[in-house]
């Protein structure tokens, strides 16, 4: 019950509205609110006034008008999306609504031949705007200005011409029919089309390269090119596309209506890109999404059916539509402007912690935390050419791997490490370090995941993402700050994700909070799954699979404690307590020759921040209303090393006072009979020797005993 308890009360302490409200508002759904609201609220309004409006009857044939409005819609949000303009878009529509009729009824063409040659007369249409704008790199308003005009006395000469011929022709096909007035389980078959096309576009868009490279291309055009993404084509391929939506409208327009005026199409041009305004897709490109273009057009067609079905003039119709789209687009770019404003001052959302008081640190001999300055006087190895070694690890040839800031691993060798070169580079800011039993080197990569470099040198990913928690408003599947691991006998890799809500460069944020957003993860190589073991941590950090290996340990950084997971025995899958209160912030554990557990503090606590983690309400309006640098954050300057049994009692110290040599210990490493300190901070590797510790003991013979894979060259 205890256990559930505190399970259960991690779980309320990662919980808080103002998080969640934060979250809820950077969702791309929540862009197109205020259009979407008053689409609601326009129908709200409409339906009351209009007896009968939401009736079945009277929704299908409004979806019969609202399919084709659909596609000319969704045609000019690609074009705008590209960052150019299609007011050729109702021409289009009207040329290929003539074009369809002419094949069907005048040429008697069957509806197989009829629907791909409206497609292609589209098709070629957008390629004449595609080739004057994507290859001659001509004005798009210009350029669809003048097709806009030319295609529309194309069709009206056409009409004229071809006027005596459609008045006496005529073509039945049951297919046809059914393309224009047809219905599937009540919803009419051009609505199915519109559906069906959208989920196409949106799979484009989000899910492809194409659809990445066209909304690249719209939010920065030159740094598109510099990326070689190809211009040209691309936005040649989005004018096509648009005339060939306009072409499908056409023709489902032709099949419903089989007739022509001369105002088919008008002012569509207008209505489209006011729909996709409307919809929050920006004019300036490179943001939208089919989402936001069919909210747009739905708050057309619905406003203007309305006015109509009330008996408003063609003028006052004109002036409501126009009064409304004027107040629903200023609402909706004042939420824009204030949206991530709002998110800025509500993301931080800190949580009450309190902390037992601080076990005392002294020079006494008796203290289980005697200060001594046995890091003070470490031999520095490599000083000057490491920068931030936060981990340290040797292989079965007694060479030491670092991770620097640089996103390098670097191998130091020599009698005494006095040579070093580039192991890998992983792209990223590595942290913890395992090998495993075929000397393959794991590595946790800060904002990428899970990664293993073998020894020939290839970087290779293992995962970036876990399992989704189910009651998370944003999708934390993807890992942002592994940060140490370590390897059990049957090849699983447990790991630490400090922090789910804020990147590498962020986590000092994770502090303020003090909310509980990390985990434990589990990998398997065997089948190639991740999975959540443990979560609402408050900043896991390091990882050790004990000595008997039941068991792993890991540290909770801003709650100063030592946790274990164990892994089988009748406890299997639960967590206790090892250390409840320690005087600094607990970083990465690492196994001791003497089967005990080496622990790096990386800094001490100080009186003001655990009072501080008590008031959630000061941190709050420390964040909001003083700069950055001037923040009451945890001390992270001055740290030590600690051994401690499998119970948790600390037998050994070692401190560095000032901070004058090693002034953040991240972790600490044995190796024969030496024990090597790492700081993320740090310019060097510090040894110091152990006199009482085991010669001849290294990780990874204790590990995974004498090597049993053929030794490769360096």
């Amino acid at each position: 019950m205890q256990v559930i308890a505190k399970e259960f009360g991690q779980f309320v302490r990662s919980i808080s509205l103002r998080k969640s409200m934060s979250e809820l508002l950077g969702k791309r759904f929540m862009d197109p609110v205020i259009p979407f609201i008053f689409l609601v609220l326009i129908i709200g309004v409409i339906s009351v006034f209009t007896p009968s409006y939401l009736s079945v009857g009277n929704l299908q044939s409004l979806a019969y008008q609202f399919s084709e409005f659909g596609f000319i819609a969704l045609a000019m949000a690609l074009v705008v999306m590209i960052g150019g303009i299609d007011l050729s878009v109702g021409s289009v529509f009207a040329l290929s609504n003539f074009f369809a009729l002419v094949l069907f009824n005048v040429v008697g063409l069957p509806v197989g031949l009829v629907i791909p040659a409206t497609l292609l007369f589209g098709a070629f249409l957008g390629s004449i705007n595609g080739f004057i704008i994507g290859i001659l790199k001509a004005r798009a308003f210009l350029v669809t200005l003048v097709t806009m005009i030319i295609f529309r006395a194309i069709f009206l000469l056409s009409a004229e011409h071809f006027a005596m011929r459609m008045a006496i022709s005529f073509n039945y096909s049951d297919a046809w029919d059914f393309i224009g007035g047809g219905r599937i389980l009540g919803i009419p078959f051009n609505a199915l089309v519109l559906v069906a096309v959208c989920i196409i576009i949106w799979v484009l868009l989000t899910r492809s390269r194409l659809g990445w490279h066209l909304l690249a291309i719209g939010g920065a055009r030159r740094s598109a090119r510099n990326a070689g993404i190809p211009i040209q084509r691309m936005v040649f391929s989005t004018y096509v596309l648009s005339s060939v939506l306009c072409s499908l409208a056409g023709l489902l327009y032709a099949a419903r209506q089989n007739s022509s005026g001369s105002d088919t199409g008008q002012s569509f041009e207008v209505l489209a890109l006011t729909a996709v305004v409307l919809g929050g897709v920006a004019m300036s490109g490179g943001r939208g999404s089919v989402g936001r273009a069919m909210i747009g057009a739905a708050i057309i067609m619905v406003l203007t059916n309305g006015l109509v079905r009330n008996g408003a003039s063609g003028e006052m119709s004109s002036l409501v539509l126009g009064a409304v789209l004027l107040i629903a687009v200023g609402v909706d770019v004042k939420w824009t402007k204030h949206k991530e404003r709002a998110i800025e001052k509500i993301y931080v959302s800190p949580a009450f912690y309190q902390l037992p008081e601080c076990p005392s640190v002294t020079a006494d001999a008796g203290s289980a935390y005697q200060i001594n300055d046995r890091a003070q006087n470490a031999e520095a190895l490599g000083l000057g050419k490491l920068d931030g070694p936060e981990d340290i690890i040797f292989d079965r040839q007694n060479r030491m791997y670092a991770g620097t800031r640089d996103g390098l691993i670097v191998r130091l060798y020599g009698d005494n490490y006095e040579h070093i070169e580039t192991f890998a580079r992983t792209g990223g800011r590595p942290l913890g370090m395992a090998f495993d039993k075929d000397d393959n080197l794991v590595v946790c990569v800060a904002g990428m995941g899970l990664y293993m470099v073998t020894p020939d040198r290839e970087v290779k990913k293992l995962t970036d993402e876990t399992n989704r928690t189910w009651y998370s408003i944003n999708d934390d599947s993807r890992l942002r700050l592994a940060d140490d691991l370590d390897i059990a006998p049957d090849g699983k890799i447990y790991f630490s994700e400090a922090t789910k809500r804020y990147e590498m460069e962020e986590w000092p944020l994770d502090g303020i909070e003090c909310r509980g957003s990390g985990r434990i993860i589990c990998y398997d190589p065997a089948t190639d799954r991740t999975r959540t073991v443990i979560n609402n941590l408050i900043f896991p950090n390091g990882v050790c699979v004990s000595h008997d290996n039941k068991s792993i340990l890991f540290a909770q950084t801003w709650s100063c404690k030592l946790s274990r997971y164990w892994l089988e025995g009748p406890k299997a899958g639960k967590v206790e307590t090892v250390i409840p209160n320690l005087p600094g912030y607990p970083d990465n554990i690492n196994r001791s020759s003497d089967g005990k557990y080496w622990l790096a503090l990386v800094g001490m606590r100080n009186p003001a921040y655990d009072m501080a983690l008590s008031d959630p309400g000061f941190r709050t309006r420390m964040v909001k209303r003083i700069p950055p640098d001037e923040w009451l954050c945890p001390n992270l300057n001055n740290g030590g090393a600690l051994k401690i049994t499998d119970s948790g009692e600390v037998q050994e110290t070692i401190w560095d006072p000032g901070a004058k040599s090693h002034a953040m210990i991240t972790s600490m490493r044995e190796h024969k009979g030496y024990l090597y300190l790492g700081g993320v901070t740090n310019n060097r590797v510090g040894r110091i020797p152990l006199p009482d510790a085991d010669p001849n003991w290294s990780s990874c013979e204790d590990y995974w005993g004498p090597s049993s894979v053929k030794e490769k060259k360096a």
